[in-house]
C-alpha cells in the first residue's frame, strides 16, 4: 500500500491519497473506511447521447471524478475489491448532487479518504499496510497435489492465495483412468505434471519468494520434484537450478489433506520459523493443542483472555481481525484497549487477518485466544460462546 499526500494529525480530521497494492490492503480499507467519511475516486459511467433525428441514441463511456459521503461498502473476497455506496456531494455533468453512486477500489488505483476524525488504530493499520512487504515476495510456494490435481498457493504475511489448480487429464474426463503401469498413464502424469510446472513458473518467482514446498501423501511430491530438476535443466531455467535448494517435498495432500494441515507439518514450519506468518502458524498450532490437552497454560474467548490480561497473564495474544477491527465500535474499542494492554505489559499481539491460511481454525476458538505466561486454572470458558 502507498500513501501519499498525508493532510492530518492524529484525532483530527483530514484527508490522504491511498493506493492500494494488494489483497489485504482492500481488506484494510473495508475496515477503516466507515459509513459518514468521505471517499473521492476517478471512475466511468456510461452515457446516452441523442442524435440529431432525435429517434437514435448512441452511448459511450466517459471518464469523471465522485466525491462520495460513505452510507456501506461491500467487500468481494473472490476480486478482491472494495465496492463503496454513498451520496455524490459534488456536481458533475453526469451525476446529480445528491444522488446514490458506487465507487469500486481495487488495486493501483488511488483515490481520497477523508475523515472527520483520523483515530489511532487506523493510522496504524494504514502504516502497517505501508510498510508491508509487497505480495510478490510471498514467504512461500507450496504446491499441493490431491488425488485428481494441484493446488498451487502463495502464502505471506496475512495473505494465503491459490493462484492456481491444475486438473489431471482423468479427472477432466469424467474420472476415465488407466492402469498406472501403462504407458498411456505415464504420459499423462508427464503432461500433468508440465501443466503443474508450467502454473508455476507463471506465478512463482523464486528471486522473491523464499521457500517452496512440494506436498503430497503419495510419491507424487518426489516424482514432481525430479520433474522440476529435469525441466529447469532442459529449459536452462537458472531461477529454479540456483534455488533448488530451498525447494523441498513433505507429507501432506492427498483426498483428505489441506494447507492448513500441511503448514503443521515439522518440515514446513521450520522452512518459516524466521517469517512472521511462521509466527503466527506456530502460536496458533501451540494454543489449539494446549486448549486439545485441557492446558492451563491458554484460554480463549474474550472474557477468559480479558481475566488473564488482567492479572498480567498474557505472553502471546492471538486475535482476529474481526474482532480487532470490528465496524462496532464498542467491540473495535474493547480489543483494541486489550491488545495495547497486551503490547505494554510486554506480550505479543498477533492479529490474523480473514485471508490467513489459519483464521477459520482461530474463528473456531471465537476468534481470540491466548498463550499464558503461567497456569490459570480458575478461568473457565462456559461464557465464551455468547459473549458478543
Amino acid at each position: 500500500m502507498k500513501l501519499k499526500k498525508k493532510d492530518f494529525t492524529v484525532n483530527h480530521m483530514g484527508t490522504m491519497t491511498i493506493i492500494p497494492e494488494e489483497p489485504d490492503d482492500i481488506w484494510i480499507l473495508y475496515n477503516i473506511i466507515n459509513p459518514g467519511d468521505y471517499v473521492t475516486a476517478d471512475t466511468s459511467r456510461k452515457v446516452h447521447h441523442q442524435l440529431n433525428d432525435a429517434k437514435t441514441t448512441t452511448a459511450s463511456r466517459v471518464k469523471l471524478s465522485i466525491h462520495l459521503k460513505v452510507t456501506c461498502r461491500d467487500f468481494h473476497k473472490d476480486s478482491s475489491t472494495l465496492r463503496i455506496h454513498g451520496r455524490n456531494l459534488e456536481p458533475n455533468n453526469y451525476i446529480a448532487v445528491g444522488s446514490f453512486h458506487t465507487l469500486t477500489l481495487e488495486r493501483n488505483k488511488p483515490f481520497e479518504l477523508h475523515k472527520k476524525l483520523w483515530k489511532d488504530d487506523v493510522i496504524e493499520a494504514l502504516q502497517e499496510r505501508e510498510n508491508h512487504e509487497a505480495c510478490p515476495e510471498a514467504e512461500l510456494a507450496v504446491i499441493l497435489f490431491q488425488q485428481d490435481h494441484a493446488e498451487i498457493y502463495l502464502i505471506g504475511k496475512g495473505v494465503t492465495a491459490m493462484v492456481s489448480k491444475v486438473e489431471t487429464s482423468s479427472s477432466r474426463s469424467g474420472g476415465r483412468k488407466s492402469s498406472s503401469s501403462s504407458p498411456s498413464s505415464s504420459n499423462s502424469k508427464n503432461v500433468f505434471f508440465r501443466e503443474v510446472f508450467t502454473a508455476f513458473i507463471k506465478h512463482v518467482d523464486l528471486n522473491k519468494v523464499k521457500n517452496t514446498v512440494i506436498a503430497s501423501e503419495d510419491s507424487k511430491k518426489d516424482e514432481f520434484r525430479r520433474f522440476m530438476i529435469s525441466e529447469a535443466k532442459r529449459m536452462k531455467m537458472r531461477s529454479i537450478e540456483e534455488n533448488i535448494g530451498r525447494i523441498v517435498v513433505a507429507a501432506g495432500g492427498g483426498c483428505n489433506g489441506d494447507l492448513k494441515d500441511l503448514l503443521g507439518e515439522g518440515t514446513v514450519i521450520n522452512l518459516m520459523k524466521d517469517s512472521k506468518v511462521g509466527l503466527q502458524i506456530r502460536a496458533l498450532k501451540k494454543v489449539w493443542d494446549m486448549v486439545s490437552s485441557d492446558s492451563d497454560r491458554a484460554c480463549y474467548g474474550p472474557k477468559s483472555v480479558e481475566s488473564a490480561q488482567e492479572m498480567g497473564a498474557i505472553e502471546t495474544l492471538l486475535i482476529s481481525d474481526e474482532l480487532y477491527r470490528s465496524d462496532e465500535v464498542a467491540i473495535r474499542k474493547r480489543h483494541g484497549c486489550l491488545v495495547k494492554a497486551v503490547r505494554e505489559s510486554g506480550g505479543d499481539a498477533l492479529v490474523y487477518s480473514s485471508m490467513h491460511v489459519m483464521a477459520e481454525q482461530l474463528q473456531q476458538l471465537t476468534g481470540i485466544a491466548a498463550i499464558l505466561r503461567f497456569p490459570l486454572p480458575a478461568i473457565d470458558d462456559e461464557d465464551n460462546d455468547d459473549a458478543y
